[in-house]
């Protein structure tokens, strides 16, 4: 199963190096791992998806709650929690195809970074299926390149 892991860390050299080397000294693979700062510039949240079962995984969890650096873990998995990835493809684009993708784009909500002589940038935010459905849609006019972010998850209730 997939596990969705929120971790409040401090924000230092090496912290990220020690979380992701315990997962993986554990033998899992994370498949997406995204990082960044919070309201509390000596912290960052670490956002990681995991696949592991459930007793492996809060072994992993125990284990990461032993690191002096790491402050909350919070699993989201099965919150109702809002996730999102970001995604920037560049396809190829010949005259004859420019306004079918442009259409694909529009349809997805997807904004267009930038226009070249052969090719379009296309940027868009969104679950994970929706990503993979654009993508397979574009695919036969020719991806030229391709760069997801990882996954990205807020819980919607409040800390109060």
């Amino acid at each position: 199963m997939k596990h969705v892991l929120s971790v409040l860390v401090e924000n230092k050299p090496g912290v990220l190096s020690r979380v992701t080397g315990l997962v993986s000294r554990r033998g899992f693979n994370i498949e997406s791992l995204s990082v960044g700062p919070v309201e509390d510039p000596t912290m960052s949240r670490v956002t990681a998806v995991v696949d592991a079962d459930d007793v492996a995984y809060e072994q992993i969890t125990k284990q990461l709650h032993k690191l002096i650096s790491v402050h909350k873990i919070t699993d989201l998995t099965a919150t109702d929690a809002i996730q999102r990835e970001l995604m920037l493809v560049k396809v190829n684009a010949a005259p004859e195809n420019r306004s079918d993708i442009l259409a694909l784009a529009n349809i997805f909500d997807a904004s267009i970074e930038h226009v070249g002589r052969s090719s379009i940038t296309i940027q868009l935010t969104g679950k994970e299926n929706a990503l993979k459905n654009f993508e397979n849609l574009l695919k036969p006019y020719g991806i030229k390149e391709i760069i997801r972010s990882g996954r990205i998850a807020i819980s919607r209730h409040s800390k109060d």
